[in-house]
C-alpha cells in the first residue's frame, strides 16, 4: 500500500495508504483460488489441486479484523458479496474516522447483530438517513474509547430498536448529557460564544468547508454544542450497560442512565471516581446535602406515564431508576461511607454486587472475612458478592449474628438501622466467650533420671535438642548420649512413654501440660 509522488527535484515522497475493509479481508483470508475440481495434466506427471474454499465462502459469521488500519469499506458490491452472511463484526483498533464510513460498511453487511468499534476515533455527526436502516438489526454495540458524542448516542439509540447491550466505557464522559426531561433546574444553557467546544467546532467546520473531508459535523442541519443536554425517549430494550472508566463523580449522572434505560439489568460503572451513591448532580447539590437543608437536598422526578400516581413527586434515591437491576459493578470507585452500602440494600432486584478496591475498606483494620460479614449483614437481598459463590443460609446467619455482636456494645447513635432489623430476627445475643486456645508458654514438668526426680518450669517453644543440653547437669552425661521419653499424665495407664526422637521438634507439639513427666535415659544402656 505504498504510493509515491515524483517531485521536480527528482525526489520521491512515499506515504502509507490505509487499507479498506475489503483489502484487509482479502489479506487475512486470501484471494480467490483456482476453480474447484481443476486438474492439470502433463506428459510425465498428473498434478491434482485441492484448492481451499474461495474467500467469499470462507468468511465466517464472526469476522474479526482488529488493528488492520482499516479506514473505509471498499468496493460496495464486492463487500456485500463477501460479507453478506456476517453477523458479528469486530473492527476495533482501526482508523475509521467518520460515521459515514461506518454506515457505508453496515449498509453492505445487513445481517450484523454485534458491532465493535472500540478505539476508533470516529468524528462527525451521525445523519439520521444514514443510520435509519443499517442499524436496525444491531443487538450489541461496543463504542469504548471512541469519544462518541451524546448527540450521536441519541441518534444511535433511536436507530437501534433491538439493542440489548451497550458499551460506552473509556469515553472521558464527565457528565451524562442525555436525559428524558429537564431534571437539573440549575443547569445553565450553553453560551456558544464563550464555550470552548463550540468555538473549536466552528473552526473545524470552517476547515472542513475548505476541504473534501468525509466528516460531517452539521448532520441534519443541526449545530449543537457538545456540552448541551440532549433529550430523548427511554429505550426499553437495553438490558446491559458498560460505563467503565469515565470520570463521573456524582450518582445523579448515573441516574440519568437509569431513566434512559428503565429495564436495565446489568450496570458496570467500575473505575469511575464516584464519591457517593447519594443522588446529587453537582457540587452545589453536594454542599446543600452536607448542610442538611431538606428543601435543597430533596430532588424530584416525574413519574412515568404508566404510573397512576404520575402527579405525585418524590425525592430521588440511588435506586429510584434501577428497579430491574440485578447486577452492579462498583469496583475501584471513591465511595467512602457505610451509608452507601445501606443505599445499595434498597435496590429491589439487586442480586450480584462487586464493591472491591474502595477507600472505605482502608479505613478499618479488619480482616477480609470480617469485612465480608459486615457486607452480607447489611445486604440481605444480595446472593453473590465480589464474584464469589452463592451465599448460603449458614454463612448469612453467621454474618448477621457477628453484625449484632459488633454493634451491641456501641452507643445507640452509632448503630445502623439494620441492627434493629437483625435483632428483631435473631433476638439479643450473648457476647462470645473469649477462649484462648493457644498453648501455655511455660509448664511445670517432672524430669526423672534413674532414682532422681526434679520439677522444672520449661518453655513449651523450646526444641528437644535445646532441652537435652539444659538437662546435662541433671543427667550427668552429655546431650549426644541422651534419650528423652514423654509420659502424658492422663494416658499413663493406656500407653507407655513416647520417645522424643526429633531434635528440632518443639515441646508444645506433644501437647505437653503441667504435671506431665519426661524420663531421661542414656543410649549406652541399650
Amino acid at each position: 500500500h505504498l504510493s509515491k509522488y515524483y517531485l521536480r527535484n527528482k525526489t520521491y515522497i512515499f506515504w502509507y495508504k490505509m487499507p479498506s475493509l475489503l483489502e484487509a479481508l482479502e489479506h487475512k483470508y486470501g484471494a480467490s483460488g483456482p476453480p474447484l475440481n481443476s486438474v492439470e495434466t502433463c506428459t510425465s506427471l498428473v498434478s491434482i489441486f485441492v484448492p481451499k474454499r474461495p474467500p467469499r465462502l470462507s468468511v465466517p459469521e464472526l469476522l474479526v479484523l482488529n488493528d488492520c488500519d482499516i479506514d473505509a469499506g471498499g468496493d460496495p458490491e464486492q463487500l456485500a458479496e463477501k460479507c453478506g452472511a456476517v453477523r458479528e463484526l469486530d473492527l476495533a483498533q482501526n482508523r475509521l474516522r467518520s460515521w459515514r464510513a461506518v454506515t457505508q460498511i453496515l449498509q453492505r453487511v445487513p445481517k450484523v447483530e454485534f458491532l465493535n468499534l472500540s478505539f476508533n476515533n470516529i468524528g462527525g455527526t451521525l445523519r439520521r438517513e444514514e443510520c435509519s436502516l443499517c442499524l436496525q438489526r444491531l443487538r450489541n454495540i461496543v463504542l469504548n474509547n471512541t469519544r462518541v458524542t451524546w448527540t450521536n448516542v441519541r441518534r444511535l439509540l433511536e436507530a437501534m430498536p433491538k439493542l440489548e447491550e451497550l458499551h460506552l466505557s473509556l469515553n472521558d464522559y464527565k457528565k451524562v448529557l442525555l436525559d428524558l426531561e429537564v431534571e437539573d433546574l440549575k443547569q445553565e444553557s450553553c453560551n456558544k460564544q464563550d464555550c470552548c467546544c463550540c468555538r473549536q467546532k466552528q473552526e473545524d467546520v470552517t476547515v472542513e468547508e475548505e476541504s473534501d473531508d468525509v466528516f460531517d459535523n452539521e448532520g441534519d442541519g443541526e449545530s449543537r454544542c457538545e456540552n448541551e443536554m440532549e433529550f430523548t425517549k427511554p429505550h426499553e430494550g437495553v438490558r446491559r450497560l458498560h460505563f467503565l472508566g469515565n470520570p463521573i463523580r456524582h450518582w445523579g449522572e448515573i441516574a440519568r442512565l437509569g431513566r434512559l434505560f428503565p429495564n436495565l439489568e446489568s450496570l458496570v460503572v467500575a473505575e469511575c471516581p464516584l464519591q457517593s451513591l447519594e443522588c446529587i448532580y453537582n457540587e452545589e447539590d453536594k454542599e446543600s446535602s452536607q448542610e442538611n437543608s431538606q428543601e435543597d437536598k430533596e430532588r424530584f422526578y416525574r413519574r412515568s406515564e404508566s404510573d397512576p400516581e404520575s402527579a405525585e413527586r418524590k425525592p430521588e434515591e440511588a435506586h429510584s431508576y434501577f428497579r430491574n437491576l440485578t447486577f452492579l459493578n462498583l469496583n475501584t470507585t471513591k465511595i467512602n461511607d457505610w451509608s452507601d452500602i445501606d443505599r445499595l440494600a434498597r435496590f429491589p432486584q439487586l442480586r450480584s454486587l462487586r464493591v472491591q478496591n474502595w477507600p472505605l475498606w482502608d479505613r478499618y483494620d479488619v480482616t477480609e472475612h470480617e469485612r465480608r460479614q459486615m457486607l452480607l449483614a447489611r445486604l440481605p437481598q444480595v446472593s453473590t458478592l465480589n464474584g464469589g459463590g452463592i451465599i448460603d443460609h449458614e454463612e448469612r446467619e453467621d454474618a448477621e449474628r457477628a453484625f449484632i455482636r459488633h454493634y451491641m456494645d456501641k452507643p445507640e447513635s452509632d448503630r445502623p438501622e439494620r441492627y434493629s432489623e437483625l435483632v428483631a430476627i435473631h433476638g439479643k445475643l450473648d457476647p462470645l466467650v473469649n477462649v484462648d486456645l493457644r498453648p501455655e508458654k511455660r509448664v511445670r514438668v517432672t524430669f526423672t533420671c534413674g532414682n532422681v526426680s526434679e520439677v522444672r518450669s520449661v518453655d513449651v517453644y523450646r526444641t528437644i535438642s535445646d532441652l537435652k543440653t539444659r538437662l546435662e547437669r541433671l543427667a550427668g552425661f552429655p546431650a549426644a548420649k541422651m534419650r528423652l521419653f514423654y509420659v502424658d499424665q492422663d494416658l499413663r495407664d493406656l500407653q507407655g512413654p513416647e520417645e522424643m526422637k526429633f531434635p528440632h521438634k518443639q515441646l508444645y507439639s506433644y501437647n505437653i501440660r503441667s504435671g506431665d513427666e519426661i524420663i531421661i535415659d542414656s543410649k549406652q544402656k541399650h
